[in-house]
């Protein structure tokens, strides 16, 4: 599978999507709410995708829950992760089990509308950070670790690879690194004793099948961010703590990728760095100008790698409604939230 993760501008497909989706360097898709307009439609769109391409296509969304929740009509509200822990008056039993319950519901929704993966638990510290805020589970990398081991099995259990971000912690930088790029002073130690201790565990336990760096510049150990940097993706990441899943980039586009250059820059350091799958949103001209013209290959390993994180089979919408684990799951949440 090629190393691009695309994205369409629409709720159908232009001419132009179907061509781009049939380029070889073209193996993912990322949708967005505005590509949304209802279960019914979202699934057509997805048909129409994977139709174009013609080929094995890993589609994604970003669907956490709370305020990044790309589907809304019809979908589950799935709450905010850091508000999980207070609704169960900080028990760590019950907030396990709303997380749980929250990973397979997000995971049987949106597979259900045959999308493979949701980007999804972030495994951030809640700290100083503008962007990340209520988006980590908690500002305690312990509780963080039992949250999202529950939320992931519940991905688990109905199938959906799990994909934590943003490796190695983007909680205590306080810049926003869509708009700005955050550099993170403090020595390796400090990370090592705090924001890298919940990706630590969840790659030692094998939960975790795929992450995605932050778009961070930690001094004490690259002056390049680290989805640019082979010291954090080869060195640290794949052999020091022996993760051997998918690499995701985070969005090319995003202001924090600017410091390495243009488009073609960035999507060749990142895949020299190590990245499996480059993500390149938001901006088609620079999609078109990567596939044109960047010097990208496709590697096997990082192919089979990508492969892996395809759904099985899924229930359709209709037959997920009809199912006893999703009326199950959604009146259990909404009792619990409510």
């Amino acid at each position: 599978m090629g190393p691009i993760m695309m994205d369409v501008l629409d709720t159908s497909l232009s001419e132009e999507d179907k061509e781009i989706l049939q380029h070889p360097l073209v193996g993912g898709l990322i949708l967005f709410s505005r590509n949304f307009h209802s279960p019914t439609q979202i699934a057509q769109l997805v048909s129409s995708i994977r139709q174009a391409a013609n080929k094995p296509l890993l589609i994604a969304v970003d669907h956490e829950g709370g305020r990044v929740q790309r589907f809304r009509q019809g979908f589950s509200q799935i709450p905010a992760m850091g508000e999980l822990f207070p609704a169960a008056q900080n028990n760590i039993e019950k907030a396990s089990q709303l997380a749980y319950q929250c990973g397979a519901l997000m995971a049987l929704e949106v597979q259900a509308v045959d999308i493979d993966i949701s980007f999804a638990p972030v495994l951030d510290i809640n700290g100083i950070s503008e962007v990340i805020g209520l988006r980590s589970f908690h500002a305690d990398p312990q509780l963080v670790i039992s949250l999202a081991q529950a939320f992931i099995n519940g991905m688990h259990s109905v199938g959906m690879k799990a994909t934590g971000k943003h490796f190695p912690g983007h909680g205590s930088v306080k810049a926003d690194s869509h708009i700005d790029l955050p550099i993170d002073n403090r020595d390796f130690s400090a990370i090592t004793e705090l924001d890298l201790l919940p990706f630590q565990a969840m790659i030692a336990s094998g939960h975790v099948d795929a992450l995605m760096p932050a778009h961070v510049i930690y001094p004490d150990v690259d002056d390049k961010s680290v989805g640019f940097s082979t010291i954090w993706l080869q060195e640290i990441l794949r052999k020091q703590l022996n993760f051997n899943g998918v690499i995701f980039s985070d969005d090319l586009s995003m202001e924090a990728a600017s410091s390495i250059g243009g488009y073609i820059e960035r999507s060749e350091a990142a895949q020299q760095a190590g990245c499996d799958m480059l993500l390149l949103c938001n901006n088609r001209q620079a999609c078109i100008e990567v596939l044109d013209s960047a010097n990208l290959v496709i590697d096997n390993s990082s192919s089979e790698r990508i492969t892996q994180m395809l759904k099985g089979q899924t229930m359709s919408w209709l037959q997920m409604q009809q199912s006893e684990l999703w009326q199950q799951l959604s009146s259990s949440l909404a009792q619990q939230l409510s």
